[in-house]
C-alpha cells in the first residue's frame, strides 16, 4: 500500500492551476463543443439481445454484469426469446435496470438478457424516431446510430409485457 502511496505521490509534482479569467474560460468551453447542436445530447446504453439491438437512456441503467453472475436478486427478461437469439445459445450479459413509479418510493430493477453490450452513445434528438414496429409492444421507438438502428425500450411496458421472471 506505501509502494502504491509514493508512486502516486510524486505523480502530480509538476502540475499547477493558473487563474483563468470567466470570459477566456467560456471561450474554451465553446471552441471546445465543435459545431451547433440542435437540442441536447442525451445518453444511451446499445445493446443486442438475439439479431435485434436496443437501448435504454443510461440514467435508467445501474450496471451491465457477465452472465449469469446476478449478486443481487432482480427479475430476469430474455427479450431474445421473442426476438431471434439461437437454441442453446446463452446470452453474455444482464444489463440491470432500475425505474420509479410516481407514488411509490421503491425502485424496481430488472435484469435485460444481452448477447453483447454495443456500447454507450450521446445522440441529439434528430437520432431518436418516434416510431417502433408495431409487432414489439415494449419500445416506443428508435435510436439511429452507426447506420444502424436500435429499438428504444420502455421498462414500464417491459414489465407489461414480461410481468414477473421469464428465466
Amino acid at each position: 500500500m506505501s509502494n502504491q502511496r509514493d508512486n502516486f505521490e510524486g505523480a502530480y509534482d509538476d502540475f499547477q492551476l493558473t487563474a483563468v479569467s470567466a470570459e477566456a474560460a467560456t471561450e474554451h468551453l465553446r471552441e471546445s463543443e465543435g459545431p451547433a447542436q440542435s437540442g441536447p445530447e442525451q445518453q444511451y446504453c446499445v445493446f443486442r439481445s438475439g439479431r435485434e439491438r436496443f437501448c435504454l437512456p443510461v440514467l435508467e441503467v445501474e450496471e451491465v454484469v457477465e452472465w449469469p453472475l446476478v449478486t443481487r436478486f432482480v427479475p430476469l427478461v430474455d427479450i431474445a426469446l421473442t426476438e431471434g437469439r439461437r437454441p442453446g445459445l446463452l446470452p453474455k450479459h444482464v444489463v440491470v435496470a432500475s425505474l420509479r413509479f410516481e407514488g411509490h418510493h421503491e425502485i424496481v430493477r430488472i435484469g435485460i438478457a444481452s448477447d453483447e453490450v454495443v456500447g454507450t452513445y450521446g445522440v441529439t434528438a434528430e437520432s431518436l424516431i418516434e416510431q417502433a414496429p408495431e409487432n414489439v409492444p415494449y419500445c416506443t421507438g428508435m435510436l439511429r446510430h452507426d447506420d444502424r438502428l436500435a429499438l428504444l425500450i420502455d421498462l414500464k411496458r417491459l414489465l407489461e409485457v414480461y410481468p414477473g421472471p421469464s428465466i
